[in-house]
């Protein structure tokens, strides 16, 4: 965020924060019930190495998108960050490959100055650098949850709204600066195609908040008595539209279940060897 605006957004969040409607999921960090990691937090055993990727979005200006700030521990400051740009992406890599493992297995830091001014990213995770699969991500911000089958109460966010954590749950930027988004590899533990031991590859993708990305709600709930209820997915909104350092700013990712026992392969081999069964999959398809 433009340190220019700041205290224009500090304000506007302040004032509109206290009409937000609370959700089902975890509260702000501090909060009864928070599952925010502090960065100080003695279970992280590491942190992002490597810069695989980055893929700048739109509307960030020169001074943020210096990727080497999102190495190393977390700063929990706002200016110690890499912005991806409204729509843009990172892909980080690690000293050793993160592993599901007890409690929560890695946490991502944003800066949020606030509990309610959240950029929001999917988070996509890979053990070979070129197959990766999305953490799913639910957004209720905006919706009305009393008759989320009436579409018209959809409340978008602006470039100066608030969004309730309560309201999102797996998806990175939930928690003010200083406190990382934590995430399971044991969602995927049934999941036979992900090595979930073997996690060397974190992916970010900044969500354009205006409503035209969905969550990962499911069209359909069912219902104690074997009925269904129409459901999602519903739109997710974060503050749109902002400039200078527009989308996701990244801090730093902690890894708190590292697998110490592989020896991992440098990033740019992971990528060459990637990029050449990409290159067979090409050929195959093009002269079968």
């Amino acid at each position: 965020m433009n340190n220019i605006i700041r205290g224009a957004f500090i304000t506007a969040t302040l004032l509109t924060s206290a009409t937000a409607i609370a959700g089902p999921f975890a509260p702000a960090a501090g909060q009864v019930g928070s599952t925010a990691i502090n960065m100080n937090d003695s279970r992280i055993q590491g942190w992002a190495s490597g810069v695989v990727d980055y893929s700048q979005g739109s509307n960030v200006d020169p001074q943020w998108g210096n990727t080497a700030n999102a190495l190393g521990q977390a700063q929990g400051q706002s200016d110690s960050i890499v912005s991806l740009g409204r729509g843009g992406s990172i892909t980080l890599s690690f000293d050793n490959p993160i592993m599901n493992g007890a409690g929560y297995d890695f946490a991502i830091f944003e800066n949020s100055f606030t509990d309610t001014f959240l950029e929001l990213a999917w988070v996509e995770i890979s053990t070979n650098g070129f197959d990766f699969f999305r953490i799913p991500g639910f957004s209720y911000t905006g919706i009305d949850l009393t008759d989320p089958t009436n579409r018209n109460n959809d409340t978008p966010v602006g470039g100066f709204g608030s969004v309730d954590p309560t309201n999102v749950n797996g998806l990175a930027g939930k928690y003010r600066q200083g406190f990382g988004t934590p995430f399971d590899l044991g969602l995927f533990s049934s999941v036979s195609i992900i090595d979930i031991n073997n996690i060397n590859f974190i992916r970010l993708v900044d969500i354009i908040g205006d409503g035209r990305e969905t969550d990962s709600s499911q069209s359909t709930v069912n219902l104690s008595n074997g009925s269904t209820l129409p459901w999602g997915p519903f739109p997710i909104y974060d503050p749109t539209f902002t400039f200078g350092s527009a989308g996701f700013d990244l801090d730093a990712i902690a890894v708190m279940n590292m697998n110490t026992s592989v020896v991992p392969l440098p990033a740019s081999i992971w990528l060459f060897i990637s990029g050449i069964i990409g290159l067979g999959a090409i050929r195959k398809k093009k002269f079968k």
